[in-house]
Formats: structure tokens, C-alpha cells, sequence
């Protein structure tokens, strides 16, 4: 079973009870996933060539990312306008849900030493957002063309209204978070 079909069959009626809803339209789920990767200083001081990290995001998510580009120029940083900062996949529906399956099965337990995410990062919408520190924790990333490793910023955006609405969001779909 997917986690798609455990969500709608398993999960929300749970939440809905747990929570207190009334509404079903107020029982919170995913909205989307967005990774996010700082390529700038990779680009300034390894490699003008970026795209072994274009096709390592790629083959994380499932789709290509979208390149961020610079919007002024710092002279202080050597950063000229329009120059590429940043890589950018957001992921909705069906892919969503099997990134986040991924992530939580596979990818964060092969982190060593691992002992769980903060269970604090919550904002105050109910959305998460984490950092991993190496992308060649996910397996789809070749190891021998990895020149350096790169950090990857994940942000889980969901429809709840409170933090502990979205700890129990997340905490259902099985994240694991510190104790």
C-alpha cells in the first residue's frame, strides 16, 4: 500500500479523531515538497559546471529542478547579476508522497549516528523544514561522481494551522524525530 492510499485510508481518519475535526476538509495533509539546493559556492570555487548537481537533484526527486539565479549583484561576494545560486524541485501529488516514503524508510535512516530530526522546526503554519547535510545519503546518486557533497534543504509544506496539528501530520506518516 502506498502512502497515498494509507493517508486517505488509515491516517486522516485518525488525525480527525485525535485532532477533535469535525470537518474533514480540516484534517491536515500534504500540500507539497520543495528541495533546495545552494550551489554558489560550488560554483565559485570548485567548478563554473554545475550540472553533475543539476542531475543529482534530478535523480533525487524524480524531475528536473529549476536553476535560481541571482537578482543583484554583491561586490563584496563576487556575485554578479543574474548568475546561478541556487537549484530548485518542488514536488506535488503522487511523487510527493513517494519522495517523502523514500526519505523516511530509507534515506534518513542511513544516516549514521542518526537519532532522529528535531521535533522543533515546526513554523507556526504547521509546515517543517530540515537540512541534510551530504546529498549522497540517497541512493540514486552515483558515488563516484560526487566531487563534493552538498547540502540539501527540504521544506514540508502542509495544510495545517497549528504546530501541533503538523507534528501529528508528520508524526503519522511516520518521521522519525528525536525524543
Amino acid at each position: 500500500m502506498s502512502l497515498r492510499e494509507k493517508y486517505i485510508k488509515e491516517i486522516a481518519p485518525d488525525l480527525k479523531q485525535k485532532l477533535g475535526l469535525d470537518n474533514v476538509m480540516n484534517i491536515p495533509k500534504l500540500e507539497k515538497v520543495v528541495l533546495n539546493m545552494w550551489i554558489w559556492t560550488y560554483i565559485r570555487t570548485w567548478n563554473k559546471d554545475y550540472s553533475s548537481l543539476l542531475e543529482h537533484l534530478k535523480l533525487i526527486s524524480g524531475q528536473a529542478p529549476t536553476v535560481r539565479y541571482a537578482k543583484k549583484a554583491i561586490s563584496n561576494f563576487k556575485l554578479r547579476a543574474w548568475m546561478p545560486v541556487g537549484l530548485s524541485v518542488t514536488l506535488r501529488g503522487e511523487k510527493m508522497y513517494d519522495f517523502i516514503e523514500k526519505l523516511v524508510n530509507i534515506v534518513l535512516p542511513r544516516v549514521r549516528d542518526f537519532r532522529g530530526i528535531n521535533k522543533n522546526w515546526f513554523d507556526k503554519e504547521g509546515n517543517y523544514n530540515f537540512w541534510i547535510k551530504e546529498h549522497s545519503i540517497f541512493l540514486e546518486v552515483p558515488q563516484d561522481d560526487v566531487v563534493k557533497n552538498h547540502g540539501l534543504q527540504i521544506t514540508i509544506k502542509t495544510t495545517a494551522t497549528s504546530k501541533e496539528s503538523g507534528r501529528a501530520l508528520l508524526d503519522a506518516l511516520g518521521f522519525p524525530f528525536s525524543k
